[in-house]
């Protein structure tokens, strides 16, 4: 029941994506670095759009750990890391191992640095995604776009946010993307060239990420999905702790109320046992190196 997604103007909203084909199920684009203030008034709207959905989905700010909704409202497991100083996250928070990752990225010549949002920092982001098109196992959605495409993509949120830039010379190895609310902040992007992992300038960025939260005043950074896979690793060995966030959804059709009773609205993956899923991703990560080996 999952399909590609489209993107819908909605005043109250902002805009809505709406994934889908046999259950269409919106949800805020921007909830992640905007979260919904008026669920009822978007609800409102959209039922007088005739909008063609058949659930309503979003989610509770990461600030709220409890539910304050009387939706149908299951759980979804967030990373979260809880800042209060930066030097209290590098000297107890981290490990060894992380914090030898983060030196050893200056002794191999990497300088991180703020960045401004310019035609030169988005060409090395084009270079960053269209190294390969194989990420975490998976294919890579930034892949392959065009400079108008990635500018525009990451051209949100301007006031709000911060660029990181990792550099070697005077080559871009590596971003990060923060956008700051005013009671957290959440990672939107943050990746290196596969070619200099050794170098270690993605844990670089995170901890500059953290250095930049600790001196905003923000507790709590958000960094996607908390998961086993991928780069559930990575997050945890830099403090980051699942987090369950409340995640509600409104039936707007006969059809959103059957699904959600039966629980299909949930992804396939959602449904499966673990191990299942586990094969599953190993075996595509398998399959993506055969076919796309790095050069």
């Amino acid at each position: 029941m999952v399909g590609s997604a489209m993107t819908v103007s909605s005043r109250p909203c902002d805009r809505l994506n709406i994934s889908g084909r046999l259950l269409r199920i919106a949800r805020p684009r921007s909830e992640t670095y905007e979260p919904l203030e008026d669920p009822e008034r978007c609800l409102s709207e959209i039922r007088e759009s005739g909008l063609r959905a058949d659930l309503f989905s979003f989610a509770q700010r990461f600030s709220q750990p409890a539910p304050i909704y009387s939706y149908h409202c299951e759980l979804e497991p967030t990373a979260i890391l809880q800042i209060e100083t930066y030097d209290k996250w590098w000297k107890q928070t981290i490990n060894d191992k992380t914090r030898n990752m983060v030196r050893k990225a200056g002794k191999k010549g990497v300088r991180i640095e703020l960045a401004n949002y310019t035609d030169d920092f988005v060409r090395g982001i084009k270079q960053v995604y269209d190294e390969c098109p194989i990420r975490q196992g998976k294919k890579s959605r930034h892949y392959g776009k065009s400079f108008e495409v990635i500018k525009s993509e990451h051209g949100t949120f301007l006031e709000q946010s911060e660029f990181i830039g990792a550099y070697v010379d005077q080559r871009m190895i590596g971003f990060a993307k923060v956008v700051f609310r005013k009671d957290f902040a959440s990672i939107m992007n943050l990746i290196a060239l596969l070619g200099e992992r050794d170098k270690a300038p993605t844990n670089a960025l995170l901890a500059k990420v953290v250095e930049r939260c600790a001196a905003r005043g923000i507790g709590l950074l958000h960094y996607g999905v908390w998961s086993r896979r991928g780069f559930g690793d990575f997050k945890e060995h830099h403090g980051f702790e699942c987090r369950q966030i409340p995640r509600y959804y409104v039936p707007l059709t006969r059809r959103g109320a059957l699904a959600l009773r039966r629980g299909w609205h949930r992804p396939v993956g959602d449904r499966v046992p673990e191990k299942v899923a586990d094969w599953f991703a190993t075996m595509r990560t398998r399959w993506y190196a055969w076919r796309y080996p790095m050069k």
